[in-house]
């Protein structure tokens, strides 16, 4: 649980960061296209009790609503766990190639044969930090918190460092 509290005091840093830096830093992403994302990564890291292999795939969109972009996504473990969610992010950029994100959404989660999360309802918060290339596609690492926020009676929430590749929509539809 203090684990997924420093997840969260970071992604609120990073918004503070962001609302502190809004004009210089929207600047070095003001042409940021949407972003199709594709993630590989190591589901419970740091209990490793139900390890799997997660795989990610993720639309985040390229309009700002203030700071905030909103994101989609769905997630699946080697294990037959799902996971489809939805949420806010926020890129903070150092420079034109360092891209610190800070994201939180809410979904809904199957264990399939994976581990049991307690509930359906679960919340993700997760920071990555990215490399931006010429193109404005990212290669990330992230990592990641799953729990319900003790909505159930069990909260043994998950968490899990994916490595992503982040292409813009631009790109693969080919404008």
């Amino acid at each position: 649980m203090r684990l997924a509290r420093c997840v969260f005091a970071l992604a609120l840093l990073l918004v503070l960061a962001a609302v502190a830096g809004a004009p210089e830093r929207a600047r070095a992403g003001a042409d940021d296209p949407a972003f199709v994302s594709l993630g590989l990564g190591y589901y419970d890291i740091n209990r490793r009790m139900d390890e799997a292999v997660d795989f990610r795939l993720e639309y985040r969109h390229g309009e700002k609503l203030w700071i905030f972009k909103p994101w989609v996504g769905v997630e699946g473990t080697s294990e037959g766990a799902l996971y489809a969610a939805a949420g806010i992010l926020v890129d903070v950029f150092f420079g034109r190639r360092v891209v610190v994100t800070g994201s939180f959404g809410a979904g809904y989660y199957e264990e399939g044969d994976g581990k049991d999360l307690g509930h359906e309802l679960e919340f993700r918060s997760q920071i990555e930090i990215a490399y931006r290339f010429d193109d404005r596609s990212r290669l990330g690492l992230a990592f990641s918190h799953i729990s319900n926020a003790s909505i159930a009676d069990t909260n043994p929430g998950v968490e899990i460092l994916n490595l992503y590749y982040s292409i813009p929509l631009t790109r693969l539809l080919g404008e």
